[in-house]
């Protein structure tokens, strides 16, 4: 059917670059999702998290989909061709911990160490309780996200 895997690349990343993001900046306001947040913990670390990244980014927080809270905009290319619109910073208050999403080339490695009880996936940062985060090191961390990618 198909003559090599080249052909076989070549249709999944066309397919790729057709693709439309689940999540894309949506109407939505901050305040509803705060309030929607039933675990007053959650919600004042959410709180605090858009604070700082609004306080670092000097931009305002874009609802992106229902529960993501994004900061700035960048285009982001993949190896399949397919470049998507997305935030630079943003957060989301999940069921099992607060999501921190951190798009960028910038070295953070030193502060991974320092920034207290986290755990990571691919470009995000799990935070149950942010009173077990160094909140220096969470702004630095930020920050060089933020500089990294604009």
């Amino acid at each position: 059917m198909f003559s090599s895997h080249e052909d076989i690349d070549a249709i999944v990343s066309l397919a790729m670059a057709k693709a439309t993001l689940k999540t894309a900046p949506s109407s939505g306001v901050l305040g509803t999702l705060l309030d929607s947040i039933p675990d007053t913990q959650r919600r004042n670390d959410t709180e605090k998290v858009c604070a700082l990244m609004q306080q670092i980014t000097a931009c305002a927080p874009v609802m992106w989909g229902a529960s993501v809270v994004g900061f700035g905009s960048q285009t982001l290319h993949y190896e399949s061709g397919r470049s998507v619109d997305w935030f630079v910073v943003g957060c989301s208050p999940r069921k099992a911990a607060l999501t921190l999403y951190l798009h960028s080339t910038a070295d953070v490695s030193d502060l991974m160490s320092k920034l207290g009880k986290h755990t990571t996936g691919k470009s995000c940062i799990y935070i149950k309780k942010l009173e077990q985060i160094d909140m220096s090191v969470l702004t630095e961390l930020i920050t060089r996200t933020w500089r990294a990618a604009v």
